[in-house]
């Protein structure tokens, strides 16, 4: 009997300890989750580059999703010279470039999904003295053209459109203002069930010895 009740006594400091993990996995989680920062990009915001570089990297604080980030770079008049999508490597972002780009100033506008499945966004602008043969110049001409049949937004970068979730369904449940992954959550669903089993079979043992 007394060997019953101790083994009773280990499964209810089991089961308290199961729960006791469940609510640090689950609420330091939701602290945790804080959005991926750019630390770093090239070309810088505002430099003048002599030509055009064959990528633009983008440097992240983790490591972000690929699907739903897009990154845009888009000359005077508005001409995305981004050629492909954006390929990920650790937390580095980059994005070939087209190689006929002209010279001029160019607005890059980047999206990119954070870690934590929510998406984070910016832009700069860096500028290109000479560009590939046959296309010095052709910008200017054709902000020119642009500006004389359009009216003067025509340059204005347009703003990128992704889902909230490219993953096509909810993140996670949002809890203190944070939210917190599903594999989260089933990893505390878990704890919690098995501290419930553990403890519906230490009472019925302790039932049984009682008789």
């Amino acid at each position: 009997m007394k060997k019953l009740l101790l083994s009773a006594s280990a499964a209810v400091r089991l089961v308290t300890a199961v729960l006791v993990a469940a609510a640090f996995v689950l609420f330091p989680a939701a602290g945790a989750q804080a959005h991926d920062e750019l630390l770093s990009h090239t070309p810088e915001d505002g430099a003048t580059v002599e030509t055009m570089p064959e990528e633009l990297t983008l440097t992240f604080s983790n490591v972000p999703v690929a699907l739903g980030s897009v990154v845009q770079i888009q000359d005077s008049t508005g001409t995305n010279w981004a050629d492909g999508e954006v390929q990920i490597t650790d937390t580095e972002v980059s994005q070939p470039i087209k190689v006929d780009a002209p010279a001029g100033e160019y607005s890059v506008v980047w999206r990119v999904v954070s870690s934590d499945a929510h998406p984070i966004e910016g832009n700069f602008t860096f500028t290109v003295e000479s560009g590939a043969e046959g296309t010095e110049g052709a910008s200017a001409g054709a902000s020119a053209g642009a500006g004389a049949g359009t009216d003067a937004g025509a340059g204005t970068p347009e703003p990128i459109e992704t889902q909230e979730n490219p993953a096509g369904g909810p993140a996670g449940v949002t809890v203190a203002g944070q939210t917190v992954p599903w594999s989260v959550l089933g990893m505390v669903a878990v704890l919690v069930v098995l501290g419930v089993v553990i403890g519906v079979t230490a009472k019925r043992r302790l039932g049984k010895g009682g008789e």
